[in-house]
């Protein structure tokens, strides 16, 4: 997960329903209003040429329907059974222009009724209008039918296959909040699960020695201290990289995140606080290049953080953790071994738990790979690679 990546956020109700932007509607309007008078208007003047006030009649019912176009994505059905009377009627006034051509404004409403109304209510006006088919017949025989009826039909589906997109699109949406929503959690279940496992050792250690030896209790509620700070500061940092302020419009880090930010240059920090819980920390790094990519350098310190956090909670008798990090140019390998105790449910354990899952899935995302199991000569050892080029 990089630190550039927005906040995906809920959705607006109207766009919750697939409500379009005013530009979208203008946009439809202006198309369906240019299609009609070019379409409509066009066949009117020319069949009724002549014809003094019939012609005025049915020119203003082109532009009642128009004007009325101008709310189809508001009240597609008023605007639908506007376009069927003022169609019907111009019609009536002229035979000669066909029935799909005095509907074509009715046939654009239904289209939009059909892309954002329950389909009951699509398909009650589809029945509507279909039910104009036994007077086309009356009226203009088998040829007017056989050609209104296909129009109607290729609007409705039109309508239908727009609404599918949008379904498709949300589920997409619906999705990929799911999948960070999911990835946050995996973050803040790494700050959490390894501050917490070092408090709790650090406070029981504080307990043990709290009348004999003062100063070492002390030593251990600092501990205790420095790591609920870092705690908060993690957390902090984590819940701003997907809140930007209204002060950073890039909606970026600054300069202080960018340094406070979990990464390999804080792997002493991190051994530093497993080593208070009394457990010897070899750390070796080796060839690590500055300037990672951001969701690289994470997953790689959360991969450490996960392996230390293992060792404090599963490996009894653990005294001392092997830490190497060493990279080539283009790839980081990194290996967390332990010297503890390995219980028989221990690596079973682990691999069901949301820890060993989420380093997988960090290491899967990056194209790398992971191994963690029993090391041959006892201890718990954790092997992962990443690319170093890969792009967030």
């Amino acid at each position: 997960m990089s630190r550039d990546t927005a906040w995906p956020g809920e959705a607006s109700e109207g766009e919750a329903r697939g409500a379009p932007s005013a530009r979208t509607a203008r946009a439809l309007w202006v198309g369906s209003a240019v299609l009609v008078l070019g379409v409509l208007g066009t066949s009117v003047i020319a069949v009724g040429a002549g014809t003094g006030g019939r012609l005025a009649v049915a020119l203003a019912l082109v532009v009642v329907q128009v004007c009325a176009l101008r709310w189809a994505l508001r009240h597609p059905l008023a605007v639908l059974c506007t376009g069927v009377v003022t169609g019907v009627a111009v019609w009536a006034l002229f035979p000669a222009v066909t029935l799909t051509g005095a509907l074509l404004a009715a046939q654009v409403a239904l289209c939009v009724l059909s892309a954002a109304r329950p389909r009951r209510v699509s398909v009650t006006a589809l029945a509507g209008m279909c039910a104009l088919a036994p007077l086309a017949f009356v009226v203009g025989g088998p040829g007017v039918v056989s050609a209104f009826l296909p129009a109607v039909l290729l609007a409705w589906t039109a309508g239908q296959w727009r609404r599918a997109q949008r379904a498709r699109a949300a589920a997409e949406t619906r999705r990929a909040v799911a999948e960070e929503r999911a990835r946050i959690a995996r973050e803040v279940h790494d700050v959490v699960a390894h501050t917490l496992s070092v408090m709790v050792i650090q406070a029981g250690a504080a307990d043990d020695v709290f009348t004999a030896r003062p100063e070492q209790a002390r030593q251990s509620l600092r501990a205790i201290e420095s790591a609920g700070r870092s705690a908060l500061d993690e957390l902090r940092l984590l819940l701003r990289a997907f809140r930007p302020e209204d002060g950073d419009p890039d909606g970026g880090p600054d300069a202080e995140e960018r340094t406070l930010r979990p990464g390999l240059a804080r792997l002493d920090g991190l051994a530093e606080a497993v080593r208070a819980a009394g457990v010897t920390v070899c750390l070796d790094r080796e060839g690590v290049p500055e300037g990672l990519p951001a969701a690289v350098d994470l997953a790689a310190y959360r991969i450490v953080q996960e392996s230390l956090t293992n060792t404090l909670r599963h490996a009894g008798g653990a005294d001392e953790v092997r830490l190497t990090v060493t990279a080539d140019g283009e790839r980081i390998r990194i290996t967390v071994a332990d010297n503890g105790r390995t219980p028989s449910g221990r690596f079973a354990g682990v691999g069901a738990g949301r820890g060993l899952v989420g380093m997988r899935e960090r290491v899967r995302m990056l194209g790398g790979s992971l191994r963690a199991g029993p090391a041959p000569g006892g201890g718990f050892v954790v092997e992962a690679e990443l690319p170093t080029d890969y792009v967030s």
